[in-house]
């Protein structure tokens, strides 16, 4: 089974990091601690279907975007 938590904080902070967005300045955002965010990232926080759409919201892209492992991982791991 796929580790969802892991492939969502990966996800997050490679598009939060394209932003050029800190943990503190997308939290604040969003209305939720920057802890959070960090936890996220970090795959030990489990959020809600509310608030990964809300992350996507403001990092300009998709929950199912934030969710899907990147294609890098795919082929590395099927070789």
């Amino acid at each position: 089974m796929e580790n969802y938590k892991r492939i969502l904080g990966q996800n997050l902070r490679k598009a939060r990091e394209a932003l050029q967005l800190s943990q503190e300045e997308l939290a604040h955002e969003i209305d939720i601690d920057r802890t959070y965010i960090s936890g996220i990232e970090r795959g030990v926080r489990n959020p809600s279907l509310d608030v990964i759409a809300k992350i996507a919201q403001r990092l300009k892209t998709t929950p199912a975007a934030l969710l899907t492992r990147p294609a890098q991982s795919r082929r590395s791991e099927s070789a």
